[in-house]
C-alpha cells in the first residue's frame, strides 16, 4: 500500500538550506514577516514564546520542534513575553553565532533557526496539505535528534554544516509524522491520523487514475457518504474531490517536468481519458496549460 506522507514529502523535496545558532538573556522579541519561506525553530535550551499568523502563542520549552511551512508572519520572543513595541534586531558574535537581547548577560536560550527550501516548483500546492503549524514536544525520536543537533551546532567539527542540513531534513520529517494527529490542525497529517479517512487516503495514492467517487471512497472509509464527506472535510481541510484533483495535479507537474513523457501519458497516469480533457483541468487548476507549463 503507498505511504501519503512519504509520497508529499518526496515531491516537496525538503532541505535545511538556511541555518543559524542564537543565544538570548533578558528580554527579546524579533518580528518575521517573510512570505514563502519555511521556517522552522528548535528550542535547545531555556524557553520563549512564538506568535503564528498574529492569531495564537506558543509556549515553547527545551526539546521543542516548530515548522511553519506556508509563514505569513511570526514573532519570536523571551518568556515573560516583553512589551509589543520591543523589535530586536540579532547580533553576529566572534564566534558565528548570533545574541538577541542582552550581549552581557548570562545565556538564557539557545536555539536553531532558519529557513527550509522546497526544491518542488509544486510547494504551494502541495504545502497546502500540510498543517499551519507543526509542533512538536514530548516525542523521543525527536529529542534524540535535538540532542545531536544542539551538540553538532556547539561544536567546530569537519563538515559541521553538512551534518546539520542532513539532520534538519530528518527532523523534518520525523516532526510530520510525529505531528499527525495534533488537535486544531487541518491537512493530511491530519487525515491520516483518522483511520477511517486514512484508508480512503491510501486507495486515492495507490490509484490516483480510478475514477473515484465520494461514495466509493466513503466505502473504502466504512462509512455513510454524507458522514465521510463531512469528516473528510473537517480533518483535511478541503472536500474529498478537492484533495484527489489536487493530488493529481502534483503528480501531473512532476511528470511534465520529465521530457520523455508526452502529454497523453501524462493524461493517462493521473486518470484523465484524454489529452483535452486532462488540458482543461490542468489549465483550470494550475492557470496555465500544461504545454506551457512543460516549457516554464
Amino acid at each position: 500500500m503507498t505511504d501519503p506522507l512519504a509520497e508529499v514529502v518526496a515531491l516537496l523535496q525538503p532541505s535545511a538550506r538556511y541555518s543559524k545558532t542564537v543565544t538570548a538573556s533578558g528580554p527579546w522579541r524579533v518580528r518575521r514577516r517573510l512570505e514563502g519561506q519555511p521556517f522552522y525553530t528548535v528550542l535547545l535550551e531555556g524557553s520563549c514564546g512564538l506568535s503564528v499568523h498574529d492569531q495564537h502563542s506558543i509556549d515553547l520549552h527545551a526539546g521543542d520542534f516548530v515548522l511553519i511551512p506556508a509563514p505569513n508572519g511570526s514573532d519570536l520572543f523571551s518568556s515573560p513575553p516583553p512589551p509589543e513595541a520591543l523589535s530586536t534586531q540579532p547580533v553576529q558574535l566572534p564566534n558565528g553565532e548570533f545574541r538577541l537581547g542582552d550581549l552581557e548577560g548570562l545565556e538564557e536560550v539557545r536555539m536553531l533557526v532558519g529557513h527550509c527550501a522546497f526544491a518542488s516548483p509544486d510547494a504551494a500546492l502541495l504545502v497546502s496539505l500540510l498543517p499551519d503549524v507543526v509542533h512538536v514536544r514530548g516525542n523521543p525520536r525527536l529529542s534524540t535528534l535535538v540532542q545531536l543537533l544542539g551538540e553538532e551546532s556547539r561544536g567546530q567539527r569537519p563538515a559541521r554544516e553538512e551534518v546539520l542540513t542532513r539532520l534538519l531534513e530528518v527532523l523534518f520529517i520525523e516532526a510530520l509524522r510525529a505531528s499527525a494527529g495534533v488537535a486544531g490542525t487541518q491537512g493530511l497529517l491530519q487525515g491520516l491520523a483518522d483511520p477511517r479517512l486514512a484508508a480512503a487516503i491510501r486507495e486515492i495514492h495507490t490509484a490516483p487514475t480510478q475514477p473515484w467517487t465520494v461514495a466509493e471512497l466513503a466505502r473504502h472509509a466504512a462509512l455513510s457518504r454524507s458522514a465521510f464527506f463531512e469528516r473528510f472535510n473537517r480533518a483535511v481541510g478541503m472536500p474529498p474531490m478537492m484533495y484527489l484533483l489536487t493530488w493529481r495535479m502534483a503528480l501531473a507537474k512532476n511528470l511534465l517536468r520529465s521530457k520523455d513523457v508526452r502529454l497523453a501519458q501524462v493524461a493517462e497516469q493521473v486518470g484523465y481519458s484524454s489529452a483535452s480533457a486532462f488540458s482543461v483541468a490542468f489549465t483550470r487548476h494550475v492557470g496555465v496549460a500544461p504545454t506551457r507549463y512543460e516549457r516554464v
